[in-house]
């Protein structure tokens, strides 16, 4: 029988697999679909409608 030798697993196996298992508990935390994991700053003086942004006198 001749020897055979085994295949170890990479570099790239291993962050490939890291990947995979953080997407699926991701998913499993926050449900399907893309969630953002940063936001971008608005500045306060960014123009809204809202009533609850606009301070003052709530009607």
């Amino acid at each position: 029988m001749k020897k055979t030798k085994k295949k170890g697993f990479t570099l790239d196996d291993y962050i490939k697999a890291a990947k995979k298992g953080s997407r699926e508990a991701e998913q499993e935390l926050l449900g399907p679909g893309f969630h953002a994991v940063h936001r971008v700053h608005r500045s306060k003086k960014t123009y809204t409608r809202k009533p609850k942004h606009k301070g003052g006198e709530e009607n």
